[in-house]
């Protein structure tokens, strides 16, 4: 089976084909057209100006990605997003099955992030899975018991983690994108190997009985000690790395606690914020030492941040149902929830 998958929910204009061989997934083709540069001069993502950059990439990008052959089944994120963004990929998408009247999925974003651990791997996780999304608009832990059973156990009360970076990011001054900014320069602290000025942010919710994240009193603890700190910025790396290290201990503790209490066999790490070093490293090293048994996966970095070949494995899945929805009734829904499918 072939798949062409299609995003646009943010943006990155994204398309990809991947081949499925019983049961393992071979990208021939992933192709994204990042906007980064576009949208720096603004501090974040303008939907106007994303959507308007979409209409331009979206049939050069497919072109790329589709080559000479033509896919069997056609899938596009259907949702969360920006819904100027999202009607971009779904109007393309529906044209594409009408012309070569092949079936098309619509796929939750969130889903896609979750199979990008299924591509090109050796080994695929086992079920019961813990997946835990991190990404400038999502933190959610998700159980999942079988392919397309979903439940969130846990969810951001507030910020966003990777919202949480852009926002300390702007506040320190370090630009857009912030995850990167703050991150590499977090990293240049552990080179310095300076001397501490014992720089600490609070761990919201760490120890509260559930598995919800609030990441918005972290930032704000950050202005706080930016404002009485005249100086701050001769020590910007120093602060990054206290506010990353504060995040990724809230994110670990939950993420192990939880697989923990519903016995989990592998743990997923998905989503933009699963490109930061630091955080794949020591969510690996803590479940190698609580959770020896329990298998660790993580995307390779390319199929971290927005992009098509993850929405093309996790519409294998559903294709697998064989509950393809007519061209005609496909919808955007810019606040699709994470649904089972049965």
């Amino acid at each position: 089976m072939k798949i062409l998958g299609i995003e646009s929910s943010c943006d990155e204009t994204a398309a990809s084909m991947i081949e499925i061989k019983n049961g393992d997934m071979k990208v021939l083709s992933n192709v994204v057209f990042s906007q980064i540069d576009i949208h720096k001069k603004y501090g974040g993502v303008v939907p106007e100006i994303a959507a308007r950059n979409h209409i331009i990439k979206i049939l050069p990008v497919i072109n790329e990605a589709v080559k000479k052959t033509k896919p069997d089944v056609i899938a596009v994120t259907a949702g969360p997003g920006l819904v100027s963004s999202l009607l971009i990929g779904i109007e393309t998408a529906k044209t594409l099955s009408y012309v070569w009247q092949k079936p098309i999925i619509g796929v939750n974003h969130l889903a896609g992030h979750i199979y990008s651990s299924w591509l090109e791997v050796k080994k695929k996780p086992t079920f019961p899975i813990l997946a835990l999304i991190v990404s400038g608009g999502h933190t959610e832990l998700v159980l999942i018991k079988s392919h397309l059973n979903f439940k969130i156990i846990g969810q951001t009360r507030d910020d966003a983690v990777g919202e949480a970076f852009d926002k300390v990011a702007k506040m320190l001054g370090l630009g857009y994108p912030g995850g990167p900014a703050v991150s590499a320069m977090a990293a240049k602290f552990y080179e310095q190997k300076s001397i501490s000025k014992k720089i600490k942010f609070p761990r919201p919710m760490i120890n509260d009985d559930n598995f919800d994240f609030s990441f918005s009193g972290i930032k704000t603890s950050v202005l706080y000690q930016i404002q009485k700190d005249k100086q701050y910025q001769q020590s910007l790396p120093e602060y990054c790395a206290a506010f990353q290290q504060a995040a990724i201990d809230v994110l670990i503790h939950k993420t192990v606690k939880a697989a923990k209490k519903y016995k989990i066999k592998s743990v997923l790490l998905a989503g933009g914020v699963a490109a930061n070093l630091e955080l794949r490293k020591q969510l690996g090293e803590n479940i190698k030492k609580e959770l020896p048994n329990v298998g660790y996966h993580i995307p390779d970095l390319k199929y971290t941040t927005d992009n098509a070949a993850m929405i093309a494995a996790a519409s294998y899945f559903y294709a697998r149902t064989k509950k393809f929805t007519p061209w005609q009734k496909i919808k955007v829904d810019c606040n699709m929830k994470l649904k089972s499918v049965k």
